[in-house]
């Protein structure tokens, strides 16, 4: 079967890649066309765009690249067309993948939504186009599950995806010792960033991550994301080791972290690393986003379980000084890490067994098959 796949930032890349992977196992014709990275185009097919090319973050910034969405929209409607596929699969991205949506409906096409929009967070009204234009709706968190069946959408859940891939990562981590000597760190306690996966992110917590580093508490290590180019650290974080293609093993051996919010925390909480999580953006961006935001939390371990498991400094509480008394809280005090264990021991229990992937590419063929 012919499938046409969008994802359009890292995490729905990883996301994307798995399931590629779960699908060539029961459909070994498969053939792909996608928008992704570098991990789906190691898997299979043709790569359309890269994400790097069309990732954009925030209301303010969306508008200022509003040219250049429409016409990567145009190119993509003409582009499913000629292509044919037998279903299109959406990876999250909504303001992108809805229009798609729509579109691939439209032209008598079936579509499936892997990992679903963020609506209960915020723009509750694209439920009605979830209705309308997707055929099959996949989540991954477990309070999506009733969320969407309670505004008519049955929903397909088979545990977190991610589970899988990091126990998978962590099996074949090297042991602390080679980790370290591998990035020139000690023995002592080590603290990992996680700046994000956007240059805004980045951007925005650069003056406030190296604060804390010149503070010289501990011994810090920047985790490189994808897509980000390596001279990018050298300018933003001087001085900073970058662990590159082993973030697992980093979270796994710091002792708490800083984090951007996003994939990234739902990693360390899943490997079960210590964290606090560091989030801003734009002041505009910011005060139309808390207008509109339905949830307690923007993290989704402590959505998941409804409750702050770690501390979420947003916005203009996201200053150096507070993320420098958080991390030495994590990184020093037993009790607080012993409440923190507990809790992401419940979380992963929540988020299902191994093996997601493969149970939601069956689902997926053989609704397709039948």
């Amino acid at each position: 079967m012919k499938y046409y796949i969008i994802a359009g930032e890292a995490s729905g890349d990883l996301h994307g890649s798995m399931l590629m992977r779960a699908l060539i196992e029961r459909d070994p014709a498969a053939h792909f066309r996608f928008w992704g990275g570098e991990k789906m185009a190691a898997v299979s097919g043709d790569m359309v765009r890269d994400y790097r090319d069309t990732a954009v973050m925030g209301i303010v910034e969306v508008l200022s690249k509003a040219g250049r969405l429409r016409r990567n929209l145009a190119f993509c409607k003409e582009d499913i067309l000629a292509y044919a596929p037998d279903v299109v699969i959406l990876i999250d991205y909504p303001g992108f993948n809805l229009k798609i949506a729509r579109f691939a409906h439209e032209h008598g096409l079936r579509v499936y939504y892997y990992i679903a929009p963020k609506v209960w967070a915020s723009r509750e009204s694209r439920v009605e186009q979830l209705k309308q234009y997707v055929d099959k709706l996949f989540v991954i968190f477990p309070f999506e599950v009733e969320w969407f069946r309670s505004r008519g959408i049955e929903p397909v859940y088979e545990g977190n995806p991610l589970v899988e891939h990091i126990d998978t990562a962590l099996a074949a981590a090297p042991s602390r010792e080679e980790f370290l000597k591998k990035y020139g760190l000690d023995s002592g306690p080590l603290i990992a960033l996680l700046p994000g996966s956007r240059m805004q992110e980045i951007k925005y917590l650069e003056p406030r991550f190296m604060k804390v580093v010149e503070d010289g508490w501990y011994q810090y290590a920047i985790a490189a994301a994808p897509g980000i180019a390596p001279e990018v650290y050298d300018m933003y974080f001087p001085g900073v080791p970058v662990v590159e293609g082993d973030t697992y093993a980093l979270l796994k051996y710091a002792s708490a972290a800083a984090v951007a919010s996003g994939t990234a925390s739902l990693e360390a909480a899943i490997i079960g690393t210590p964290q606090v999580v560091c989030y801003g953006m734009n002041p505009i961006t910011w005060r139309i986003a808390i207008s509109i935001l339905k949830v307690k939390y923007i993290s989704l371990a402590n959505l998941i379980l409804d409750k702050p498991i770690f501390k979420e400094l947003l916005q203009e509480k996201c200053t150096p000084e507070a993320i420098s008394a958080e991390l030495q809280c994590l990184a020093g005090d037993t009790d607080c890490r012993a409440a923190i264990a507990a809790d992401y021991a419940t979380l992963r229990t929540r988020l299902g067994e191994s093996g997601a992937a493969k149970r939601i590419a069956d689902v997926l063929y053989r609704s397709i098959a039948d």
